[in-house]
């Protein structure tokens, strides 16, 4: 089972209702069926074009994110892979164990120097590919920081620039503008010198299915220029809560004395999974179960989305809102907790005074919701005093508060990274 707590959280039979809700959601985000439909051992069918195997000497896969592993077992279980790169978060435990796959354990959510390491061994590595030869690069979220390979700054500059957007509330599209325009690999510059042929399959992360966000566009191209990243920094006030030294490599490059990020893509590319195909299968579950659903995608400030969600809650019994996406959260306490976490208590919050019977829950495909071991958290529309509240949500502690009246969900890292799903589901 794939929420590792399943049987302590289904001992309300209502509670067992949304758990199996969001495990279809949880199972659909996995690559394996997927990328059976689109490759096998003899060809890759990308949109209209079909690249057959045959035609080359060696194949080779550069993987990275936070889906790496499980797509590498996938595309190798259908594939004669020669050798390969795998980048995956610190702490993620291996399912890779055959030897012709490097693994290398980064910085997620900001870079360390296994991150710079990681992101030089795969340009060594495409260096020493030929024509004849082709790599599959298989592109997942979470990359961004798994990657790094600053651009006239230090490693501690692009940590420092990168937690101040995390704490900021900046949007993911907003983050990865900044780090591609700091960066030697990112937004399309890993591939620009490829001499083989490439293809990139990926799964998506952010809303829209934007690929030049997506991995910060590493296989693909930027259309973001070096004037948007000013204005995000300012947009922030960050001027003064980053170096100096990015500030003057982002003003140089908006002045045209840096060479923009490459605006065409070399390689072909395919979408694989989104967000999208987690709350289909979350609908299609709740039919089964005879519960009737509505889909709402929440994006931007939490508390907004909370409040997006609370306009929006069913009203009929035994129906439910089944939502997706990716909030942002302006972190402003020193307490534990997560965008999912954080999401759940604020909607409790919202309800205290209406007394509806509801199920709340929500967490991170990926299995890690923010600075804690937790996917997400689940609730009944439990009676707490509102000031107890307030004191967890001031102190983004939201985590310590599920701990205490129990609801927080595990998993553990998933494999996989489709953004967050979640849904609220009104009891008979």
């Amino acid at each position: 089972m794939i929420i590792q707590n399943y049987s302590a959280l289904k001992k309300d039979c209502n509670f067992s209702k949304v758990l199996q809700i969001l495990t279809a959601g949880l199972d659909s985000a996995m690559p394996q069926k997927e990328l059976g439909k689109i490759l096998n051992s003899k060809q890759i069918q990308i949109g209209r074009k079909l690249i057959k195997l045959k035609n080359y000497d060696s194949i080779y896969l550069v993987a990275f994110g936070k889906a790496a592993n499980s797509m590498t077992k996938a595309v190798n279980s259908y594939v004669k892979i020669k050798k390969g790169i795998i980048v995956v978060p610190k702490g993620t435990k291996s399912i890779i164990k055959n030897k012709k796959f490097k693994t290398f354990k980064a910085g997620h959510p900001t870079p360390n120097k296994t991150s710079v390491e990681a992101a030089k061994s795969i340009l060594q590595f495409l260096t020493q590919r030929n024509k004849g030869e082709l790599v599959i690069f298989l592109v997942s979220g979470g990359s961004s920081a798994l990657l790094a390979l600053p651009d006239g700054i230090t490693l501690n500059d692009k940590v420092k620039v990168t937690k101040q957007l995390l704490v900021s509330g900046a949007t993911i599209q907003e983050m990865n503008c900044v780090r591609k325009h700091l960066s030697q690999i990112k937004g399309g510059r890993l591939v620009q010198g490829i001499q083989c042929d490439a293809v990139s399959l990926i799964m998506s992360d952010v809303l829209g299915d934007d690929l030049s966000s997506i991995a910060s566009g590493t296989t693909y191209y930027d259309n973001t220029k070096y004037s948007s990243t000013l204005k995000i920094i300012k947009k922030y006030r960050l001027q003064n809560k980053i170096s100096k030294s990015v500030l003057d490599r982002l003003r140089l490059g908006a002045s045209g004395k840096i060479p923009e990020t490459p605006k065409k893509s070399k390689i072909p590319h395919q979408i694989i999974l989104t967000n999208n195909d987690c709350i289909k299968s979350m609908k299609n579950k709740s039919k089964q179960l005879g519960i009737s659903s509505k889909i709402l995608i929440i994006s931007g400030d939490v508390a907004k989305s909370a409040s997006k969600l609370v306009l929006n809650m069913p009203k009929k019994k035994n129906s439910c809102i089944i939502f997706g996406g990716e909030t942002t959260v302006i972190v402003t306490g020193n307490g534990k907790g997560g965008r999912n976490q954080e999401l759940v208590l604020r909607i409790l919050e919202k309800i205290q005074k209406t007394k509806q019977d509801v199920i709340i829950a929500a967490l991170g495909t990926d299995g890690i919701d923010g600075n804690t071991k937790y996917a997400g958290a689940i609730t009944k529309n439990i009676t707490v005093k509102q000031k107890e509240i307030e004191s967890y949500l001031n102190k983004n502690n939201s985590n310590s508060f599920f701990k205490k009246y129990s609801g927080l969900i595990k998993t553990g890292y998933t494999h996989t990274n489709l953004m967050d799903i979640g849904l609220i589901l009104k009891l008979e």
